[in-house]
Formats: C-alpha cells, sequence, structure tokens
C-alpha cells in the first residue's frame, strides 16, 4: 500500500525538525546549558506541532512558534499568551542569530559546535556529540556507524551531555585567541563523522551527507578561516566518487579502475571550487593539502597522466605539518606508482612497530613486494590485509590475483 501523503502541517514540522534542529536546539540549551533537557523539550514542541497543526493551521513563523512552546516546556516563559503573540520575541531572536541583528557570530548552531568539542568533552565521543545535537541523530544510528553498540553510545552520549551541564561549559563563542583550535577540533569531528563509514557501503547512516552538511555549515559560518574551506574541499571530493567504488555486483573497484562517469560532477565542481576558495588565502593547512592530494587523484585519472611524482610532493609537505600513520602510508602508496618501490619498502618498515594490525599497511606492503618481485612476500601480505578488513567486498578483492598484478 503506498504511503499517504504527508500533510502541509507534518510537512511544516518535519521540515523545521530537519532544517533548524540543531539552530533550536542552541538557541533552547543556551541558557540552561542542559542539552539533555533542551532535547526533551524540543521534541515535547515538535509532537505538539503535529498535534495542533493540522487543526490550528501552520503558524507564519514555524520556527519561532516551536521555539516558543519548547521554553515555555522548560519553564522559562511563564507568558501564557496566545502563541502569535508570544512568537514575535522569538523570531526578533531567530533572525539575530540568522546575522540580520547585531550577534558578531550569525548561528548559534556554530556555538554548539564550539560546546560539543570543549576541551572538557572526551574527543572521542565530540564527533558522536555533535551529529547528535546539531543535526538530531538518534544514538542508534551513530552507534552503527561507529561500530559501538547503542547503549555503550547512549552510555556516553548522556555523559558528555551531563559534564557540559555540570562543568557549566557555556554556549559561547571562545576568545580569539581560543577560537583556531577549538576551530580544528569542530572540523577533526566533523572529518571522523565523515570517515566513520567510508568503507562501509552497506552503511544506511547516511553519515556523509551530514559531514558535508556540517562541512558546508561551518564554512558559512566561519568563512575567513581556509581550513573551513579545505574540510569542505576534501569531502566533496572524496565523496563525488563513492558511485563509483562499487561496480553493479557488489565488487570494490579501487580508483585507477574507476568509472569516471558514475562520479558525481556536482560535487566535484564544490569541491574545486572551495579548494580555490582556501588557497586564495596562502594559508596551507591539512585539510588544503589533504583536499589538493584528492584533487590530484582525480585529475590523474580523469586525464590519464602520471602525477604521482607531484603526490609525492603534497604527501612530503602534509606530513611536514601533520604527521600521520595514514598520510605516510599514503606516500608509499604514491612511491610505488612513482616507480620507487624499494624507497617505498623502507618507509613501510620504519612504520612496523605501530602498524602490525593496520589493514592498509598491510595492502600497500603487499603492493610493494610484488613489485620488486618477492611473490611469496607479496602474497602472505595481502592475505593478511584482508584479514583485517571486515568489509567482504574489499577482502575478496585483496586476495585476488589481479590485486598483485595491477601494479
Amino acid at each position: 500500500m503506498a504511503r499517504a501523503a504527508a500533510s502541509p502541517a507534518q510537512q511544516a514540522a518535519e521540515a523545521a525538525a530537519r532544517t533548524a534542529y540543531g539552530r533550536l536546539l542552541a538557541l533552547i540549551a543556551r541558557d540552561s546549558r542542559d542539552i539533555a533537557a533542551a532535547e526533551d523539550a524540543l521534541a515535547t514542541a515538535l509532537a505538539r506541532a503535529l498535534g495542533r497543526w493540522p487543526t490550528e493551521g501552520v503558524p507564519a513563523a514555524p520556527e519561532a512558534w516551536l521555539l516558543t512552546v519548547a521554553r515555555r516546556e522548560l519553564g522559562h516563559g511563564r507568558a501564557r499568551a496566545a502563541t502569535a503573540a508570544a512568537a514575535a520575541p522569538a523570531v526578533a531572536l531567530l533572525a539575530e542569530e540568522r546575522g540580520d541583528g547585531p550577534s558578531e557570530w550569525p548561528d548559534e548552531r556554530l556555538k554548539l559546535m564550539f560546546v560539543c568539542t570543549h576541551p572538557a568533552i572526551s574527543a572521542r565521543i565530540q564527533a558522536p556529540l555533535m551529529l547528535q545535537v546539531v543535526l538530531g541523530l538518534d544514538a542508534a544510528r551513530i552507534a552503527a556507524a561507529f561500530l559501538v553498540s547503542p547503549a555503550a553510545m547512549g552510555q556516553a552520549l548522556v555523559r558528555a551531555k551531563a559534564r557540559i551541564r555540570d562543568a557549566g561549559i557555556g554556549f559561547a563563542v571562545p576568545p580569539p585567541a581560543d577560537r583556531p583550535a577549538r576551530l580544528a577540533a569542530i572540523r577533526s569531528a566533523i572529518y571522523a563523522a565523515y570517515g566513520a563509514e567510508w568503507d562501509d557501503a552497506a552503511s544506511r547512516s547516511d553519515l556523509a551527507g551530514e559531514a558535508i552538511f556540517l562541512a558546508r555549515l561551518v564554512t558559512q559560518l566561519a568563512p575567513d578561516d581556509p581550513e573551513n574551506a579545505g574540510l569542505l574541499a576534501l569531502i566533496c571530493l572524496c565523496e563525488a566518487r563513492r558511485p563509483a567504488r562499487r561496480d553493479a555486483a557488489g565488487a570494490y573497484v579501487p580508483l585507477d579502475r574507476q568509472d569516471v562517469q558514475a562520479w558525481q560532477g556536482d560535487l566535484l565542481a564544490e569541491g574545486e571550487a572551495a579548494l580555490r576558495r582556501a588557497a586564495s588565502h596562502g594559508q596551507p593547512g591539512r585539510f588544503q593539502l589533504e583536499a589538493a592530494i584528492q584533487s590530484l587523484h582525480n585529475h590523474q585519472r580523469l586525464t590519464g597522466h602520471d602525477l604521482s611524482a607531484p603526490l609525492v610532493g603534497l604527501y612530503d609537505r602534509l606530513l611536514a605539518i601533520a604527521l600521520s600513520i595514514g598520510a605516510a602510508i599514503a606516500r608509499a602508496a604514491a612511491l610505488i606508482a612513482a616507480g620507487a618501490a624499494p624507497a617505498a619498502l623502507v618507509a613501510l618498515d620504519e612504520l612496523a612497530p605501530r602498524c602490525r594490525d593496520h589493514q592498509p599497511w598491510w595492502a600497500t606492503r603487499a603492493r610493494a613486494l610484488a613489485v620488486v618481485g618477492n611473490a611469496e612476500a607479496a602474497r602472505a601480505a595481502a592475505h593478511r590485509a584482508a584479514g583485517l578488513t571486515s568489509d567482504p567486498a574489499i577482502r575478496a578483492f585483496l586476495l585476488s590475483d589481479d590485486f598483485l598484478a595491477a601494479q
């Protein structure tokens, strides 16, 4: 049976929940600093909207109506005047936080992101917390993406919100000297959310879409930091390739064999534009360099040109400012492509003590060993890599003769 079309009231309530959840939650919670109570109040307001709007009509300012009802639910407003009259100051407040008024920061959601990434909050829970309080995702959905149980995720989120309340963490923009580090934490949390389902082709959580939304939001709200545009560029340039990462049968397709016609042109264009905006500041940073690397990978596949040498150079620049295991392994893969497999093996050996259970390290080592002619060791490394992945498609690719032969 076909699902009945949603009524205008339902559509209005759903639209408010989808597009304004984080902004409304931030406005409700910023005085009490109790995110859990604010979430309950907002949920009550949304439920009342679904119960009343079909008969009373959708108010002229749905977001303001929800804000007023939620604040009353929290006990911040005692007036019992009609909702329409009470909505007027709420409309002004919403206009101010959108940038129509004197507020220095045009959207309360950025303040909420600062709260979620406060140093008092464990770094491990910052990304999940941001997804829940800014976007309204439930704990079960977040838990599935971060590969933990819903109960464990729910408990961790509850503890984080209690920490915000009990520590009296303010819903405020940090002083100028603290903003760069806090914005960096926000970016890291957004990228962690994106990476949580990068290799999960079957995931239905759509964290990638949520991460893009947050990256766009932080870029719009803090445009003077070029790393924000760099983050947006990086996610867009990677996400554009997602449709080509599996074939019709679900088999894994490496980048050098992907059908570029399946790439999403709108995301490619958005990513390249964001990268140009970031580069115009002349202040290269981690996310800008990572985005430049992905852009070069894309151009190499699109044009057929060998860009492995400049890729190694970009990885060198990245490692000079943001040392990481992932970047070091990716540089080794670029060395293999540039015809320097022995140098890649040396670089991988230096990482060995920290990578004995790291799947990308074993996969890259397998490719390097195959290139230098050590077939037996290459097969052993490929089997080790296959044993370290939970994705059947990637496992099958690593165990195929094609993986080691394609050098």
